[in-house]
């Protein structure tokens, strides 16, 4: 199997399509892609996006009824946000499949389509809970055309609560990773890894890769689920989630050097702390049950779920606002994942690097804007359209509430968003193309002068200056 096509194991390819943003398309002759917009789509939990060989991006993730299981494609990831969806498999009126479905998971398997997802009966108590991992098979090569039914269970080294199962390939192996409960082990899941033989069944012993003994692990429940493998730089990087599904609910991440064996536990290492957390500064809560994909650029992105809010009534898994959310992955210097924050509502974020000095990046300092190097979060701007036609406003991501606007001294700053007609002309910019691929933003009414780095500020200088021209990334 080419890992470009499992939900959460995948080696992105590469695409020549560019992702420039529809507020731009006034200045630039080209048509270009949408950029999403977070929520991506809304009530689908346990969100799976990856890109398909043949173009399409495909999705799926639990319902808030968990009554069925679905699917929905579009040659963009912005587009997955109205494209139309179909219901593959509904649960069944009895039995082990009567119940709860959650967690779908759609795979490519010697050349079949088949989705992972987990059922229990329905009946009320606790028997609702007796979660089991299914497969259903598609009879064609085309899965929003062709005919699906069950092809099983799961033959799952112990009869107990297991769930979130993912397929990957690495030299020429095909892994089964899943969450599990095993006797003995007073958790609720663990992570474990084995070898496939067939779809349903194992290759081999297992291996137990974590169980959740972290503070951050622990929190209302003992939670090690959702497993997702990302290869990149030498190494696998596993992302699981941790904790109740709530705002605690957080992601932690397992590293193993890529020519390790990756069936020794010991060749697997768990960070001391989640990777990916609630943020209030962005109002997203709970971020987990990710998976991984790319942009149509080839960028790695970030897929997970998340809330709005924090205050939930009743038990979290019966509130239906967990969102499917995107953003851009990125890397730190030494090849590992810098997950950042949940980007929150609104457009894509991007960040701004100085044409002439791309290892730098536009970061902020509280309402102080400078070029250099900052966290993650203080690097990424969102472009939002502004109150002016054709402009838009940047603001950072963890001060949603400010955006950037000239002062009289022609330097840039942050500032509290205002409605006047001053503040909206002096925060308000319309984005112009540059040839070789950067942008330049010039003030509404003002094409002759761009925002412009100069000593490590942020200044507003000639359009024709070289360091306004700017690299999105």
């Amino acid at each position: 199997m080419n890992l470009i096509l499992s939900r959460r194991g995948f080696i992105a390819g590469t695409a020549a399509l560019s992702a420039v943003p529809a507020i731009a398309r006034a200045a630039s002759s080209e048509a270009p892609a949408a950029v999403p917009v977070n929520p991506l789509v809304r009530q689908r939990a346990d969100a799976q996006v990856f890109r398909h060989e043949d173009g399409w991006y495909y999705l799926t993730g639990s319902v808030p009824e968990y009554d069925r299981l679905v699917l929905r494609r579009s040659r963009t990831l912005a587009g997955l946000a109205t494209a139309e969806e179909r219901v593959l498999w509904r649960h069944l009126p009895s039995g082990p499949l009567s119940g709860f479905i959650w967690a779908p998971e759609l795979h490519l398997i010697d050349g079949r389509w088949i989705m992972y997802f987990a059922a229990g009966p329905s009946g009320g108590g606790e028997d609702v809970f007796r979660i089991r991992t299914y497969a259903i098979v598609c009879d064609g090569p085309d899965p929003m055309t062709g005919g699906w039914s069950v092809l099983g269970q799961f033959q799952a080294p112990w009869d107990s609560f297991n769930l979130d199962s993912t397929v990957f390939e690495h030299r020429g192996t095909r892994y089964f990773v899943w969450a599990q409960r095993e006797p003995g082990i007073e958790t609720n899941s663990n992570l474990y890894i084995a070898p496939l033989a067939t779809p349903l069944t194992l290759a081999a012993k297992p291996t137990r890769l974590t169980v959740p003994t972290l503070d951050w692990e622990v929190r209302g429940f003992k939670v090690a689920e959702a497993p997702a493998i990302l290869a990149r730089n030498g190494r696998l990087f596993m992302t699981y989630s941790a904790s109740a599904t709530d705002a605690r609910y957080c992601l932690g991440l397992l590293t193993a050097d890529a020519d390790a064996d990756i069936m020794d536990a010991r060749a697997w290492a768990k960070s001391p702390e989640p990777v990916f957390v609630t943020s209030e500064a962005t109002g997203v809560y709970g971020p987990g049950h990710n998976s991984f994909t790319v942009d149509e650029e080839g960028r790695d992105i970030l897929v997970y779920h998340g809330r709005d809010y924090e205050a939930i009534s009743g038990d979290p898994l019966f509130d239906p606002n967990r969102h499917t959310r995107i953003q851009r992955l990125y890397y730190r210097a030494d090849g590992t994942p810098d997950f950042g924050i949940p980007v929150g509502n609104g457009p894509l974020p991007d960040r701004l690097s100085p044409a002439d000095r791309r290892e730098s990046h536009l970061v902020h300092d509280g309402a102080r804007l400078f070029v250099g190097e900052g966290a993650l979060p203080a690097t990424q701007f969102r472009q939002s359209p502004a109150r002016v036609a054709g402009s838009v406003t940047l603001s950072p991501i963890d001060m949603p509430d400010y955006c950037i606007a000239i002062g009289p001294d022609g330097a840039a700053r942050l500032e509290k968003a205002g409605a006047d007609a001053a503040f909206l002309r002096r925060s308000s910019f319309v984005r112009r193309p540059v040839p070789g691929g950067a942008v330049r933003f010039t003030p509404v009414g003002g094409a002759d002068k761009a925002l412009a780095h100069r000593d490590g500020a942020l200044v507003l200088a000639s359009a024709g200056d070289a360091a306004s021209a700017w690299v999105l990334g």
